[in-house]
């Protein structure tokens, strides 16, 4: 029964790979005219309007060939937005609705859940120069990696990486690296267990 479950997972696969062609060819013309990430984030608005989950098969199958890397079997909701290639999804990962993307790395089983935000780190904007607009004193992207087998509550915000198996409350804001094992909460979010028995 497994190996039949995975066989027809291929073909839906291998089909949504077929059906995406056209819009992947489109885009790997025009990213020799045009800024990578800018257009990237511009097929990701797009793809993310695919409902349902031939919409999650199409844009696995497109992310697979964009994306740094991007394994066929993540479940890529409605509405979820990618800003920048550089981003790496491993194995079971599921990243639920309404989800906004930046550079990261989501390791392998890990859950997102609706409405998570994973912002390429703390320095994206500088602000030193109070006489200067703030959108042209530049800034830094951060690679976020976000561990295996974790779950990220809905509308959780991540400015920093974390280690595996750890779970991030609804609503947490992570502005500091979160330990393997750890249960976090609150703004901004801290340890409030670990889930390694003693």
């Amino acid at each position: 029964m497994g190996n039949l479950k995975h066989l027809t997972k291929n073909v839906f696969f291998f089909i949504s790979v077929v059906l995406i062609s056209p819009i992947l060819i489109l885009y790997l013309l025009l990213r020799t005219f045009f800024k990578s990430d800018a257009l990237f984030a511009g097929f990701s608005q797009f793809l993310s309007l695919l409902p349902g989950k031939t919409g999650a098969y199409l844009r696995a199958g497109f992310y697979r060939y964009t994306m740094t890397l991007c394994s066929k079997d993540a479940v890529i909701s409605f509405l979820v937005l990618f800003a920048q290639q550089d981003t790496e999804i491993e194995s079971g990962v599921y990243i639920g609705p309404n989800c906004n993307v930046g550079s990261c790395k989501i390791k392998k089983h890990t859950l997102l859940g609706s409405g998570v935000h994973i912002i390429s780190g703390k320095k994206q904007h500088k602000f030193d120069d109070p006489d200067a607009l703030i959108k042209d004193q530049g800034g830094v992207f951060e690679k976020i990696i976000i561990g295996e087998d974790c779950w990220i509550g809905n509308g959780a915000l991540i400015l920093a990486s974390i280690g595996n198996k750890c779970i991030v409350g609804s609503g947490s804001v992570v502005t500091n690296e979160i330990p393997a094992y750890s249960i976090v909460a609150g703004n901004p979010a801290k340890i409030v267990m670990s889930r390694k028995t003693k």
